[in-house]
C-alpha cells in the first residue's frame, strides 16, 4: 500500500486488515476514540479508503463532532442546567437521539438507498442547514464512528468530588456541571455507545501532549482557512479544560477496554499497535508518524 498523508501506510494497512477480519466475525460498527488533535478523524478517513482498496468493503465515517446540538439548543440547556453547557463537546451537548437513529439506519442501508448525515460548522458554532449535509449511499459494510469520548465509560461518583482544573474550581464549584455530564455518559451515551461492535483507541502519552497537539492543529486550521485567528494559549487552555476530566478518564480505562490500541508518542510518533485477537498483538510497529491535523476538532 503506498504511503499516504497522515498515519503511516503500514499502520493503516495492518489496522485495516484487522477490521476486515473482525467484520468477517460479524462486527459492523467500529468506534474510534482519541483526544483532541490525536488524528482520529484522519485515521477514520484513511481506513475507509484502505478498506475499499484492500478488501472492497464500503465504510461510512460518522463523526461525533457533526452531531452537536444547535446553538439555540445548547443555550437553552445552559439556562436550564449549567452555563458551561453552552460550550460544545462534553456529553450532554450532542443530539443523542439523532446519533442513535443514524447508526441504526446506516446498518441497514439498502443498495441504492441514501441517507443524509449532518454537518456541524465549527467556525459558526452551528449545525449546517440540511442542504449542506453529506449524502451516504448504500449498501454499507462498515460504520466508523469517531469522536473524542466515543466508548468512554462514566466515572464513579467519588471521582467527581475533586475539581481537576481551574475551570471546575471556579465555574463548577458545586460540581453540578460535571455530575450532569457524567450522568449523560452513564445513561443516554452508554446506550448509544452500546451499538459499537469494536473500539479503537488512540492513546496520547499524557494530557500535556493533547494541549500541544491541539495548539498545532489550531495553527494548521488557521493556515487552511486563511481567515480569523487562532486561539491564544490561555483561550485554548480554558477550552481544553472542558474535556480534561473525561480525556484523563479515557487514558486511564480505555487501554484495557479497547479492541485496538494505538499508543502515540509525545511528538505524535506511533510507538505500539496492539490488536485483540491478532497473533502479533504486542509487536512494535516502529515510530511511524501520525497526523497532527485533519479537520478542526471540538
Amino acid at each position: 500500500m503506498p504511503q499516504t498523508a497522515g498515519f503511516d501506510a503500514r499502520i493503516v494497512a495492518r489496522l485495516c486488515d484487522w477490521i476486515a477480519r473482525e467484520h468477517l466475525r460479524g462486527a459492523r460498527v467500529f468506534g474510534i476514540n482519541g483526544a483532541q488533535g490525536s488524528g482520529k478523524s484522519t485515521l477514520a478517513h484513511q481506513l475507509a479508503a484502505a478498506l475499499r482498496e484492500r478488501h472492497t468493503l464500503r465504510a461510512a465515517v460518522l463523526p461525533l463532532d457533526d452531531l452537536y446540538l444547535t446553538r439555540r439548543q445548547r443555550l437553552r440547556l445552559a439556562r436550564a442546567v449549567h452555563p458551561l453547557l453552552r460550550t460544545r463537546g462534553v456529553p450532554g451537548t450532542h443530539d443523542v437521539a439523532l446519533g442513535v437513529r443514524l447508526l441504526s439506519r446506516l446498518r441497514v442501508l439498502d443498495r441504492g438507498a441514501s441517507l443524509r448525515l449532518p454537518v456541524f460548522v465549527k467556525v459558526r458554532d452551528e449545525r449546517a442547514p440540511r442542504r449542506e449535509w453529506r449524502t451516504v449511499r448504500g449498501p454499507l459494510d462498515l460504520i466508523l464512528f469517531e469522536g473524542w469520548c466515543v466508548g468512554t465509560p462514566p466515572q464513579p461518583a467519588a471521582a467527581l468530588r475533586r475539581a481537576v482544573n481551574a475551570l471546575e474550581r471556579e465555574e463548577d464549584r458545586d460540581g453540578r456541571w460535571r455530575r450532569y455530564v457524567n450522568a449523560q455518559l452513564a445513561g443516554p451515551y452508554r446506550e448509544w455507545f452500546a451499538a459499537l461492535d469494536r473500539l479503537v483507541f488512540l492513546a496520547a502519552p499524557d494530557f500535556d501532549a493533547v494541549f500541544r497537539w491541539r495548539a498545532a492543529q489550531e495553527r494548521d486550521n488557521l493556515r487552511r482557512a486563511r481567515t480569523g485567528r487562532a486561539l491564544s494559549p490561555a483561550e485554548l487552555a480554558r477550552f481544553l479544560a472542558h474535556y480534561e476530566r473525561l480525556t484523563r478518564q479515557a487514558l486511564r480505562v480505555l487501554p484495557r477496554k479497547a479492541d485496538a490500541l494505538l499508543r502515540l508518542g509525545p511528538r505524535h510518533g506511533m510507538r505500539r499497535l496492539s490488536l485483540r485477537g491478532d497473533s502479533h498483538s504486542r509487536a512494535s510497529v516502529g515510530r511511524s508518524r501520525a497526523a497532527s491535523s485533519g479537520g478542526s476538532r471540538p
